[in-house]
């Protein structure tokens, strides 16, 4: 549930185009010797004017970074197993001690974001999709060959390996077309594939094997406050349910002991998520690790089964802390570069921890903790284009009282004033999910905006945002509530207007996914306010995106909007939809869409395009034809950084040209 990140990565999120010795973008255009950039092959660029070729010179070394994110362990040789990009996009590597090479194990065209080895090592599986459609299929992986396990037409998701090895648990829709099912298989021999779990829903996952290798720990997400946790015996088909909450609950991480023993991650009886033993015969959860007023968003035990690693969210910053089961004590790691630990913090079974750090001054990179010493090691230093991205500022939190005093916050990035003295131009960039979260991480090529042009950016926390508790949360459900948290927009936009450092006059905003719902609505609520929008793979129509987005995730969308088969709540629905009030949106758009999108459908961003450009409005529209919910290829991405400067550039600073004043 932690922020989704891609479109901070992706984007740009740009603000400004670098002036060169020719002046302002506007001046280069009508220059005919000027070369411009081409689109990507699979790249549609509709309305969009030519990008000129010095773009490419100005902002290389920011498209140059890469990251490194900690994969597993590899049992045999104690290796590393790493996600990073030298090519197109993301690939396998393995890293044989702190500092070493990263060794490139994984060769395909498409992203491979991860990967999983048996218990002993001697097998190594992962998930390939195709042009972001996200029908994922598993696969072995072998001296750099991809073995197909799985149907190749439907939609899977990779789950536990037992503790013997001899077992993997995967969800599958290949039943039904829609709703995941949970099967068990041995991998060695893929025809070995047994339904354990047929579903009716969207939300059943695989989520850990018992020590005895019979019973596998199954999780249904309802909602992002309400799921409910079930143990399958794989050997006889008998099926129980563990928690037996009266009221919703949320169960985050889960995870069993050597002993037999569950550790799961929870609300009960609490606003916030905290650690505790679940008893599986009565259902009884018994906390024992708190992170205060914050949610313990990550944690994993070690294979002795006496320590456990856990990850407190405080606000965006991630604090990572070991807890000893036996005496309960509890100690705080320090000399870690502040910002976010990803989600995919692990044990070896030799007891060192591996996990990932993202920091602004740090980009991700993958390291390991030793549990006794508490030193930390750095496996990997991914770099950055020759930058120094110690020189890359830090987010200061904003808190503020919302309309009714509810307190919402946000992330800002303000530019050094030495060297960009004055107001400053802003722009928000309003995260996705909408359980999302924006987090201290690494910002990747925008921090070319901040400096090197001087451009502020704000990453908001409105109502709906996890990592404040479950009310916080559920504060924005269904369609007569979703409305107040745009009016958030409009009170932290009363407090950036009056900050001192920043140019009210000169405000973009932007968002991704449900961000870009909200980039829709910010845009005509508060047009006024904002000179320009850049909306990625956006709701345009709630009614219209429910309707369409894929069958699997109707059901779990509908909790959170509101189900549009009801007639009253359908009309609200409509209501509140950008697409219903696109007369009040004046300002331009920039629309950024994949054509594989399973999650907001291309037609959001085709339905608001013509509705706009058919009343005379500005509407630029980027479409990829090999990309889904966000864009994972370096060379789309790319390109779109460079459309989104040269539309800050014309529509947010005008033809004054460079943010200076």
């Amino acid at each position: 549930m932690r922020r989704a990140r891609w479109w901070t990565a992706v984007s740009g999120l740009c603000a400004a185009l670098c002036m060169a010795a020719t002046g302002p973008i506007e001046a280069r255009e009508a220059d005919a010797a000027e070369p411009s950039v081409p689109p990507p092959a699979a790249m549609l660029a509709d309305g969009v004017p030519p990008i000129p070729m010095s773009l490419v010179a100005d902002t290389r070394p920011y498209l140059e970074y890469r990251t490194a994110s900690f994969a597993g362990w590899n049992p045999q040789d104690r290796s590393m197993l790493i996600t990073t990009r030298f090519g197109n996009v993301a690939q396998l590597h393995r890293v044989a001690a702190p500092g070493s090479a990263r060794r490139q194990i994984s060769f395909e065209e498409e992203p491979i974001f991860g990967g999983t080895w048996s218990p002993d090592g001697s097998m190594l599986l992962v998930e390939k999709d195709a042009g972001g459609n996200e029908v994922s299929q598993i696969y072995a992986l072998d001296s750099g060959r991809m073995t197909l396990l799985t149907d190749g037409k439907s939609r899977h998701a990779l789950g536990p390996w037992s503790d013997d090895g001899r077992l993997v648990a995967f969800g599958s829709n290949m039943r039904t077309g829609v709703f995941n099912d949970i099967y068990v298989m041995d991998p060695r021999d893929p025809k070995s594939a047994q339904l354990v779990l047929s579903s009716d829903s969207g939300g059943w996952a695989a989520i850990d094997f018992a020590p005895n290798g019979r019973d596998l720990l199954v999780f249904n997400y309802v909602s992002v406050t309400d799921s409910q946790l079930h143990l399958i015996n794989v050997e006889t088909g008998t099926f129980r349910q563990v928690s037996r909450d009266a009221t919703p609950v949320a169960y985050g991480n889960l995870k069993f002991a050597p002993d037999g023993r569950l550790w799961v991650s929870s609300d009960k009886d609490s606003d916030v998520q905290r650690i505790g033993l679940l008893d599986m015969d009565t259902g009884l959860f018994t906390p024992m690790i708190d992170g205060g007023r914050w949610d313990i968003s990550n944690f994993d035990i070690a294979y002795d089964g006496k320590t456990i690693a856990y990850v407190v969210n405080e606000a965006g910053f991630s604090r990572l802390h070991l807890y000893d089961i036996a005496s309960g004590e509890k100690r705080l790691v320090t000399g870690l570069p502040p910002g976010e630990i990803g989600t995919g913090m692990k044990f070896a079974p030799w007891g060192t921890l591996g996990f990932t750090v993202f920091s602004n001054q740090s980009p991700g990179d993958a390291y390991s903790l030793d549990p006794v010493t508490l030193q930390i090691t750095r496996w990997t230093e991914s770099e950055t284009g020759g930058l120094d991205p110690a020189k890359n500022v830090m987010p200061e939190l904003v808190e503020i009282k919302s309309f009714d005093g509810e307190p919402v916050s946000g992330l800002l990035y303000r530019p050094d004033p030495q060297r960009h003295p004055g107001k400053r131009p802003l722009i928000m960039s309003i995260h996705g999910g909408p359980e999302g979260q924006a987090t201290a991480g690494f910002l990747g090529r925008t921090n070319y905006l901040v400096n090197e042009l001087g451009i502020a950016l704000f990453y908001p926390n409105v109502r709906g945002s996890t990592g404040f508790g479950k009310r916080f949360v559920s504060l924005d459900n269904g369609p007569y509530l979703r409305e107040d948290s745009v009016k958030d927009i409009g009170a932290l936009l009363d407090r950036l207007a009056r900050h001192p450092m920043l140019d009210q006059r000169r405000f973009g905003v932007t968002g991704g996914s449900y961000g870009g719902y909200m980039c829709y609505a910010s845009a005509i609520r508060y047009g006024r306010r904002f000179n320009a929008a850049n909306c990625i793979v956006a709701i345009s129509n709630f009614v219209t995106f429910l309707e369409n987005t894929e069958e699997y995730r109707r059901d779990l969308r509908r909790i959170e909007y509101g189900d549009e088969r009801v007639p009253a709540l359908r009309a609200k629905l409509e209501e509140i939809s950008p697409l219903t009030r696109v007369d009040e949106l004046k300002i331009p758009l920039l629309v950024v869409t994949g054509a594989n999108d399973p999650r907001v459908p291309a037609s959001e961003a085709d339905q608001i395009i013509e509705a706009i450009r058919s009343r005379g409005g500005t509407a630029w529209h980027l479409l990829a034809r090999n990309e889904g919910h966000g864009f994972r290829r370096k060379e789309n991405a790319d390109y779109m950084f460079w459309t989104t400067l040269a539309f800050w550039q014309r529509h947010l600073l005008g033809a004054k040209g460079r943010a200076t004043d």
